[in-house]
Formats: C-alpha cells, structure tokens, sequence
C-alpha cells in the first residue's frame, strides 16, 4: 500500500513518492509569537504533528522544519503596548508556544528556525531576485514583481485578471503595480530594524519562509504544510519567490487544514469568538483537544463548542476504559497462553484498517473509528470464559501502537505512588471483610488526595480527579 495525499497544488489525491527513497522533506509555517497561540493555531500544530508521526510510522526519515515569524507588525504592536522590546515579547510567547503544544502532545520539530536569526540569508534571497529582475527597490522598500512570475495564481488556482480586482496600492507604497508585493519593509522611526543594501529596515512575511526552507531543507521540498488561510497570498508568494530564484519546483505536495469556526462562527478577533489553548487546557485535557481535532479529517472545517469538546472527552475515555480493562483482566487471568487464530486475524484486519484509513491521505476520522471497533472487540474477547495472555498483550500492544501514532495517551504518566496503592489493597480487603464504612473512609481519603475510585466487573479502577 502507498500513501497518498490530497495536493492543493493539482486539487486530487497523488501517491506520495518523496524526492529522496525512504526519507521526507517537511516544512509546516509556524506561529507570529505576539500571543498565546488560538485553536486556530493549535490545528495544524496538531494535523502535522500526526503527519509526520505517520510517516514515521511507514518507515521514513522526516526532517521536519518549522518556523517563528518573530518580527513583524503584529510583534512590534505588542511590544509598544506592553512597554516591552520585540525580542522579549517574542521569546516569551515562543515558551508559551511550546508550553501550548507539548501539553497537546507535539514533538518539537528537528529545527525550529527564526527570522532575526536568519537575517543575512533572507537578504541575500532579496538581492538574488532584484539581480534576476523578479524584485525592485522603490524609496527604502522592495517590492516583486507578481506579474514577471508566469505560474502565479497556480496553488490558489486564480488568474492575474482575477487578482487585479479590488487591488490597490496603500498609502506610502510606491509600487509598479498594484499586484507587486513586498520583500523589504524600511523601518519607520524607532521600530525595530536591521541593515540592508536597501537602507535601514526588516523583511516582509512572506520571503522569510522561502529563505529559510531552502536554507533548512533545499531547493525542492517534499511537502510544504500550513492552515487553508495561508494558500494566498502567503504560500502563492512563497512559490513565486522560490521557484524564481532557482528555476526548480519548490514543495511537490502542498497540504492545508481546513477552518475552524466557534458555535457555528468563523473564528476571527472582530467577533471576539476566538478561544485561546492556554485558557482551554486550564479547564480541559489538552489531550481530549488533540482527540476533538483529529476526529475530523484534516481537510474539512471544524465547529468548536464545549458540548462537543465534552463528548469528545466521553469518547477518549471509553477507549482508554476498554484499554485499562483488558490491563485488569490481565491481572486476574487464568494464564492461558495458547494462540487463537481467529482472534490474532481479528487484531491484524484491524490494524490493516487502520492503516488503509491512514494511508489514504492521514484520514484520521477513520483511524479513529477503527480504535472504536477494537474496543468492541475487545469487550466481547473479555466476555469469553477463558481468556488468553497472548491475545490480551497483542490487544493491549495494538492499542498502544496506533494511539502513539495519533500522539494520544492511553495513561496518566504519573502513576499511583506506593502509599496509594497499599490504600486500595486496604480497601479492597474492608469490602472483603464487609467493613463497608472502612471502605468508605478509604474512599473518602482518596478522594482528598484526588484520586477517584471505580469499581468494574475487573477490579477497581482509578483515575485522577
């Protein structure tokens, strides 16, 4: 089987076959670091994460790259607001990004480059493209030149005629053509700057990605990823910037995240609707926010509310309850290590699934919906007289395998210490005895340290409150 992605560049599903046999190419655009990053931000962080962890999973070497646009008018605003120099706002929300994402369960990347680290290579890409007349300085600014660039329009798939409705030149811009974007801001009084052949000034959003992802990966790279917001203008002027520069194609397969909307809304700072991952995980697992994510496909949009995100949490928690009961009857097995053919093919066709559902362009709604059905399985193998060890561990390895490659958590990773086992032990033995209002203070006093209990058919459960 082959693994095929949808490329917004052709608008179909390719089987996916990178430049170099067995290894990947990957740069996803990364986060402005003047806040807290939104669950606008969150979903690619999230979809590409899973991404690569699957691409692993088949076998191949990702080398994934991803970036922070850590100067421009969003940071500089900040900073003036907060009475704050850009380079402190920036590495404060940098810390939060990686607090934010780490707790929904995303590897940092292999490089995560900045622009103010990568100034020199960004302004030798500018003088490249001015020297090859793709690019012109006008007054301290540097403009490209959209219509030079015959491919342009082709990810958006949109015509220049079509883009010349309502574009304009802003006041200030001295432009050839109001098509013309910008490569080289000059720096306004007291802001933030860096010298240039082009005077005193900082690069324009869209070329910092071309220069560091050819610095980083190349001149061609295998995908190129980001949110469906940035297929134009940003990653349209990021193929034009490239492909003129060195004449090669630039990403082979370009992937994009649908939308996010809030209560029906599309999320935007007007409405007010937009909901910060620092402030959800304050009152949510950040887990059941990567499982709310990846239940959809990558592609389509997704509606945000608490009611969905709580039956998001229920859903995650059966799973890990049929997970943890096949743990429990493990411990009360009869110790029966036979093989069962019929079982062992059960769990096979199952991860087959899985794949088949992930292999077709990283569907992780179907993924998902394949853990469902092991969990049933599951249940019903619980449900024969004799169990085997062999088909509970392969069961239990199964679900640990496919959820790792979801980047979700099957337990809590602090684990119970020994005063609070021997706790349980205690009151296991109270309800043996029919000392019931023991039980019931041991209860009581796990219930202080946040530990609630929950008897099942297979022993009793716990998890944290």
């Amino acid at each position: 089987m082959s693994i095929k992605i949808y490329n917004t560049l052709s608008r179909k599903k390719e089987d996916f076959v990178p430049l170099e046999e067995g290894k990947v190419k990957m740069y996803v655009c990364g986060p402005t670091v003047y806040n807290y990053i939104h669950i606008g931000n969150a979903r690619p962080a999230i979809v590409f994460d899973t991404v690569r962890r699957y691409l692993e999973y088949r076998g191949y070497e990702v080398n994934y790259v991803s970036n922070f646009t850590d100067v421009d008018d969003k940071l500089i605003h900040a900073a003036q607001k907060l009475g704050e120099e850009v380079p402190a706002v920036a590495e404060r929300f940098i810390h939060a990004f990686f607090d934010d994402v780490s707790a929904l369960g995303c590897k940092k990347a292999d490089l995560h480059p900045r622009v103010t680290e990568n100034m020199d290579i960004i302004i030798e890409f500018i003088e490249t493209l001015i020297q090859k007349g793709f690019a012109y300085e006008s007054a301290g600014d540097v403009y490209y030149r959209t219509r030079k660039f015959t491919g342009y329009g082709k990810l958006s798939q949109q015509s220049i005629d079509d883009l010349k409705v309502g574009a304009r030149i802003q006041a200030g811009e001295k432009k050839e053509d109001e098509l013309d974007f910008t490569l080289w801001k000059a720096a306004k009084k007291d802001e933030i700057s860096w010298d240039s052949p082009w005077g005193e000034g900082r690069p324009g959003w869209h070329i910092e990605c071309s220069a560091m992802a050819r610095k980083y990966l190349g001149d061609t790279i295998d995908i190129h990823a980001g949110g469906q917001d940035l297929t134009f203008p940003h990653h349209e002027n990021e193929i034009a910037q490239s492909e003129a520069l060195t004449g090669k194609t630039f990403s082979r397969y370009w992937m994009h995240n649908g939308y996010i909307n809030i209560d029906n809304e599309k999320m935007s700072k007007s409405l007010g609707n937009f909901v910060l991952v620092h402030d959800i995980i304050k009152h949510h697992d950040p887990q059941v926010l990567r499982f709310f994510m990846l239940a959809v496909h990558y592609r389509n949009p997704i509606n945000y509310t608490e009611e969905l995100l709580t039956h998001a949490g229920a859903s995650l928690e059966r799973l890990k309850t049929s997970y943890q009961n096949l743990k429990y009857r493990l411990k009360a097995s009869t110790n029966l290590t036979e093989h069962n053919d019929k079982w062992e093919k059960i769990i096979a066709e199952l991860k087959e699934d899985f794949v088949r559902g992930m292999d077709d362009d990283f569907n992780t709604a179907d993924g998902i919906s394949v853990l469902f059905e092991m969990s049933k399985q599951a249940n019903y193998y619980l449900m024969e007289k004799n169990t085997s060890d062999t088909i509970i561990h392969l069961f239990l390895r199964t679900f640990e395998e496919l959820f790792s490659v979801l980047g979700l958590q099957l337990e809590e990773e602090d684990l119970l210490d020994e005063e609070i086992d021997q706790l349980i032990e205690q009151r296991l033995d109270a309800r043996k005895n029919r000392d019931f209002k023991l039980a019931d203070q041991i209860r009581d006093q796990l219930k202080e340290l946040n530990i609630l209990l929950e008897d099942t058919p297979q022993g009793t459960r716990w998890k944290r409150g």
